[in-house]
Parts: structure tokens; sequence; C-alpha cells
């Protein structure tokens, strides 16, 4: 009977983080379809409606990495309980909310909630599973998350025209409640003190003297990380509505400002944020610059690509979604291929044909013009989507496999900000390339062109990824960087 409980464990934490995971990505979707409704029966102007999906954006963003720290010192299933349980409630709320104003005011906790889970949901996968086989979890997760977005607009639409757009707010509070009380309820060993805290595994008794030190928080660090990245996603949000170009620069300014401010700080103190171990491999920088790249040349794709087939070819939602559909099947079946070819090949053979086709499938969309038929787009976006999936199960895979255990929230915390800021980015670019309203048709090639040449650079990012095997031992210190001398305990690389 002991010899199950590890199993049974460990399939109650790979239910609780794909669930979290899939109600984050469903939550996401819903909402995109109900907002003209929620405009129209609030009053709501369109910045406030926008405001609605930018609070909650902001908050996500900046406070992803400094979750993931939480959840490190505290415990992941804890975080991941608080997480779920007050998005549950921001949830409920906004689906009662009077007014525009309380809906954006709750948006922007339910995002502080979300930034709460999210990290979680991967560091409890790796406080769970021996790091050689955390390749098939994180690909049933991402399955879910792809099932989840598909689902999304078809659920979100059919609740808002029966039931009204607050339905689609209550959808996901039920389970949310099931697996926070779950998450509470159960009790799992919780990590060293010294790992949990520096994310530096503790091995053997302590040198003759030393003495147990608690590691603090970095608040400073994290607040200039916050600036940074609030500035950041704000300019980039408003990239689209073609605002005032100083408030850009503006924008632009503040982000690598309290940028270098946190790279100081971090250097200088004895606690910082995102631990030395995590960012001495090139290994796990490779791969967060793959994910970058990849939701950056994914996102700004189906950004043009929905104008292109609603705008130029005249079809329908229905009719567009259809022809994606290929995209979402993709995502769903294709993550657990990866995990299997993940294990067979390594990381580097697995993600760079990954990163390859994504470039391919991206490159492909801007070939389309008005005389493309229905199997031709579809097939664009079948290549786009297996190389999407494999891409992010592999790489999400190397993050978390190659940071220590006691630093798996630090990681999961920056494997989401990348996945959360790489399809701003996206949008961001597609936007100033295609240019004026109404240039979609003429200026979509050349701005796909440029988009798959991201995925490119992705591609020679993912080289540098390891090719053995068998890495993942769970350390972030991969050989090269084991060669080098270590440097003092109080400075930290800068990402």
């Amino acid at each position: 009977m002991r010899a199950e409980e590890p199993r049974a464990r460990r399939r109650l934490t790979l239910a609780m983080s794909v669930t979290g995971a899939a109600l984050v990505a469903l939550d996401g979707t819903v909402l995109t379809v109900a907002q003209p409704a929620l405009r129209r029966d609030l009053g709501a102007s369109f910045t406030q409606v926008q405001w609605v999906s930018t609070g909650y954006l902001i908050a996500v963003a900046s406070l992803l990495v400094f979750s993931g720290r939480l959840g490190d010192r505290y415990g992941h299933r804890r975080v991941f309980a608080l997480g779920i349980l007050g998005f549950a409630a921001a949830s409920a709320g906004i689906g009662v909310a009077p007014g525009v104003g309380w809906v954006i005011a709750l948006r922007v906790v339910q995002g502080v909630f979300g930034a709460l889970l999210q990290p979680a949901t991967l560091g409890m996968l790796r406080a769970a599973y021996p790091s050689d086989r955390l390749a098939m979890p994180i690909a049933l997760r991402t399955s879910a998350i792809g099932l989840a977005a598909a689902a999304g607009p078809v659920v979100g639409g059919a609740l808002t025209d029966r039931l009204g757009w607050r339905a689609v707010f209550f959808l996901g509070v039920g389970p949310a409640l099931v697996i926070g009380a779950l998450a509470l309820a159960v009790r799992t060993p919780a990590p060293a003190r010294g790992e949990a805290a520096t994310g530096t595994p503790t091995t053997g008794a302590p040198a003759p003297g030393a003495t147990a030190r608690t590691v603090r928080l970095d608040l400073p660090g994290a607040g200039l990380l916050a600036v940074a990245l609030v500035a950041l996603v704000h300019t980039l949000v408003a990239l689209p509505e073609g605002g005032p170009p100083v408030v850009t620069a503006l924008g632009l300014a503040v982000t690598a400002a309290a940028t270098a401010a946190f790279v100081r700080h971090e250097r200088s103190t004895a606690d910082p944020l995102i631990p030395p171990a995590v960012f001495r491999s090139a290994t796990v920088t490779s791969a967060l610059g793959v994910l970058l790249a990849a939701t950056a040349a994914l996102f700004g794709a189906l950004f043009l690509a929905t104008y292109f087939l609603q705008d130029v070819l005249a079809l329908n939602p229905l009719q567009s979604g259809l022809r994606a559909l290929p995209l979402a099947v993709m995502m769903v079946a294709g993550a657990p291929l990866a995990a299997v070819a993940l294990r067979r090949y390594g990381p580097r053979r697995t993600a760079v044909p990954g990163m390859a086709l994504v470039a391919a499938g991206t490159f492909l969309l801007s070939r389309l013009d008005t005389a493309s038929t229905a199997p031709e787009i579809g097939g664009c976006f079948l290549v786009l989507g297996a190389g999407f999936s494999t891409v992010m199960v592999t790489a999400t895979a190397v993050v978390v496999r190659h940071a220590p255990a006691g630093a798996a929230g630090v990681a999961g915390g920056l494997q989401q900000t990348a996945m959360n800021v790489g399809p701003m980015l996206g949008v961001a670019a597609a936007t100033m390339l295609t240019g004026a309203e109404g240039a979609v048709r003429t200026s979509m090639g050349p701005a796909l062109t440029a988009l798959a040449a991201v995925a490119v650079a992705g591609t020679l990012l993912a080289t540098r990824l390891p090719a053995d095997t068998q890495t993942g031992t769970g350390t972030a210190t991969d050989a090269t960087d084991a060669r080098r001398p270590t440097p003092a305990p109080s400075r930290v690389s800068p990402p």
C-alpha cells in the first residue's frame, strides 16, 4: 500500500496542475467572446473594456517571478491553493459586479491570484516527479491548455448567448474550489529549508561553526522587476492602439531604467529574487529565449491571420475558427508526441525541428492570397501547431528540469513570464509592420515573413539546448558552466 502512495500523490498533483493551467487558459478565451455583451450591458467604453484584459495582464506579468519565489519558500501546493481559491473568488465577484469599474478592479485582483497559481503548477510537477520523467506531465498540461483555449470561444459564445456574459465568469468557479480544497487537504513533505530558500540543494552536514540562515524575500528586487514588466506590458498593449510616440518612448525608457536598476540590485544583494543557480546555466536562458521567440511568432501570426481570414477573405468568425482548428488539434495531440520525442532524442533534436516548423508555418501563412483554399489554410495552421506544441513542451521541460528543486517556482515564473510577454511582442511587431488600419491585404506577407525570421532566430537558440537524452538532473549548472570559477554567493548573473 505504501508503494502506491507516491504514485497516487503524483496523479493528484498532475490533476491539480493540469486543472489550474486549463482554468487560466479557459478564462482568457471565454472572455474574448463575452466582451461585446459586457460593454453593452454595463454601458462601458471601448477603452474600459480593453482595461478588463489589460489590468489582468499587467497584474499577472509583474508578479509571476515573485510568486514563484513564494512557492519555493513556503511550498508550491500551499501557494497554488491560495492562488486558485482567490482566482475563483475574484471570478465570482466579477460575475456579480455592478459596474465596469468593479469589473476592472476585480480583474486586477484575479490577475494577482493567477500569478500565484501559474508558476505553482510547474513547481508542483518539479517537486512530484523525477527530473527525467517531467516531459509527459508537462505535455499533458500543455494539451489541457490547448484544449481549454480551443474550447473557450465555443463555450463562452454559448454561455453568453443563452445566459449572458456574467455566466462565463462562473464557469470555472466550481472546479477551482474543488481543486483548491484538495490542495489544502493533501500534505506533502516540504523541501529542505536551505534548498527552498536559496534554490541550492542542501547536502551533508553543515560545516563546523556554520549556522543556518533564513533567506529573506527580495522585496526591492520584486518591486523593480514589477515596475519594468508593468511598463513593458503597458507599452506593448498600447502599441496596437497607435498612441503618441512620446508615450511609447517613455514606456520603453522606464522599462530600460527599471531593468538596469533590477540587475544592479540583484548583483549586490545577499538574497536575490532570482537565485544565481538559475541563470548560471546557458541552457535555461536559451530555453526561455526559444519560448519568447516561438510565442511571438505564433501570436503575431494568429493576429494577422485573423484579419486576413475575416477582412480579406470575408469569412465569418465561425468559418475563420474552423480554418484555424488544426492548430488547436495539434496543440492537444502533438504535446504527448513531443514528450516521447524529447525522451528519445533529447531537447536539442526535438526543439530545433519544432522551431523550424514554427518558422515554416509562419512563412507558409505569408504566401496565402485570395485564391487560397481551406485545405491550404488549414495545412499552414497544422504545421504551426505541430511546431509550437513541440517547442512548448521541450523548452518548458528544459527550464523546469535544469532548475534545482528549490528554485522550481522561480523557473516556472520565468517560463510563464516568457509565455506572457512573447505574445504581446508578437502582436506589437505585427501591428507596426502592417502599418495603418486596412493595410493587411498588402502588408501581411512581409510582416509574416519578418515573424518567420523571429522563429528562425529561435531555431538558432534551440541549437544551444542539451543534446543528451539524459540531461535534466535537477541542477542548473551544465558541464560547461561547472568548469567556470564559482562566483561569490552575494552576486547573481543577470538574465
